[in-house]
């Protein structure tokens, strides 16, 4: 297997024109070349009329070499980064049955840089923002107590 066949992860982010269907061409971009977006974020930036797009994409080194050519030659984008140098952060809601016990689910949300954000008779709603390795570790810490529902929001990543 060569090096250019290696299937790696890439957080790209990407500065935009704020306008509609930019969203469209580049999910657009992705589908139509059979590449999977892992996780998107969009955002405007304030003050501005861009916004600014991080997308988590997986694929051989090739793919991704493509996949940014491909975003460069888009009209509405401005910029794309792919540095190696990037902060990245992810937030998850996870929704808990009741009765269970919070002094032992707060100390775990503690250590993921989470809290309970919300608890009553009919559930218990954790909060958590850390880098997206962590909240996977997150969500397998808390599979003991049977989760009714999670969500999770894109990654937002930034240059350092």
């Amino acid at each position: 297997m060569k090096l250019t066949d290696k299937e790696c992860k890439k957080t790209l982010c990407v500065c935009v024109i704020n306008e509609h269907s930019v969203l469209a061409r580049i999910s657009g971009l992705f589908a139509g070349r059979g590449y999977n977006i892992e996780s998107l974020s969009v955002a405007p930036l304030p003050n501005s009329e861009f916004s600014y797009i991080t997308i988590t994409t997986k694929g051989s080194l090739r793919v991704l070499e493509q996949i940014v050519k491909q975003l460069h030659k888009l009209i509405p984008v401005l910029s794309v980064s792919e540095s190696q140098n990037l902060l990245q952060k992810e937030m998850v809601l996870i929704k808990l049955p009741p009765k269970q016990p919070l002094a032992d689910i707060e100390a775990l949300c503690r250590s993921y840089n989470g809290s309970i954000s919300e608890a009553s008779n009919k559930h218990i709603i954790l909060s958590a923002t850390d880098d997206p390795i962590r909240i996977e570790s997150f969500i397998k810490a808390l599979e003991a107590y049977k989760p009714k529902e999670i969500v999770k929001s894109g990654v937002v990543a930034i240059e350092r």
